[in-house]
């Protein structure tokens, strides 16, 4: 199976490069199955219903979210009624709305369960222990077994904890894939069990930027330690950052992983060049 994993969507530019370039790679590379984490994607706060549409539209067969899964109140309706958005697994004690893992099909009727956790390392809120969380899911869904593939989204800070978690779900998931600070690490790898594994992804937005946002206020606020104004979202053309993966249906294990960069300002990196067109057009 051909999975990519592409990185925190950032605001209006990463939603218009996703939808503007994720149908040509999905073509290009003959992708089976697409992740796509959008937890930024709306005003780099949160995804909104019309937004995530959006995205499953493009090519995503699913979307994971983050610590700012309900920045929008309207997901949590929205994610309680549609199947393809994962919200973490320890987002709250009880009574969150939606799954914190599911298990789909590809075109060929492959399951591949997909699961995402939060960690607790320098977090500004105090989750439940995401280790405890996804055992109980890798259990349930063995690869080669129950599923063709299985992939873990550990949204968090640190990169000691995921890849603790890298390791400790290493020959349970085909994938473990850390989100959330927006910027690629260069650690992609397959671990000993046959686990693919990348520290970060990176984010799908412009990287002339603090970590996507306009770079003035961030800066103003490091310099002098006093806010002027919000954060917005930095505007310019957006590179797609992510993972791309190859698995084995009868072990789940991957037997390839190239990091992606496609487009923008960071050097391009993927299982095979692609020539991307220009991004025509305004996205809402």
């Amino acid at each position: 199976m051909k999975l990519l994993f592409l990185g925190d969507v950032m605001g209006r530019a990463g939603r218009k490069a996703v939808t503007g370039w994720l149908p040509v790679l999905r073509a290009a590379w003959a992708l089976d199955f697409v992740v796509v984490n959008g937890e930024n994607a709306t005003g780099g706060a949160g995804l909104s219903p019309e937004h995530a549409k959006g995205l499953l539209a493009a090519g995503a067969d699913c979307i994971t979210l983050g610590d700012h899964a309900f920045d929008q109140r309207a997901m949590r309706e929205f994610c309680a009624q549609e199947p393809r958005i994962i919200r973490p697994l320890n987002i709250a004690k009880s009574g969150a709305p939606g799954h914190g893992a599911h298990v789909f099909q590809d075109a060929r009727g492959r399951r591949v369960l997909v699961a995402q956790a939060l960690g607790q390392v320098f977090m500004k809120q105090p989750f439940s222990d995401p280790f405890s969380a996804v055992d109980p899911v890798l259990r349930a869904h063995p690869p080669g077994g129950m599923v063709q593939a299985a992939l873990v989204d550990i949204h968090c800070e640190a990169t000691s904890e995921k890849t603790a978690m890298g390791h400790w779900c290493d020959g349970r998931a085909s994938v473990v894939v850390g989100t959330h600070t927006h910027i690629p690490t260069a650690d992609a790898q397959i671990l000993r069990g046959g686990t693919a594994y990348q520290s970060d992804a990176g984010m799908c937005g412009d990287y002339d930027s603090v970590i996507g946002m306009q770079k003035d206020e961030p800066m103003r606020r490091f310099i002098t330690g006093m806010p002027r104004s919000r954060f917005e979202p930095a505007m310019g053309t957006a590179t797609l950052c992510g993972l791309y993966v190859e698995t084995d249906d009868a072990t789940g294990r991957a037997t390839r992983v190239e990091m992606v960069r496609a487009g923008g300002r960071l050097a391009a990196a993927g299982p095979a060049p692609v020539d991307l067109p220009p991004l025509s057009g305004s996205t809402d």
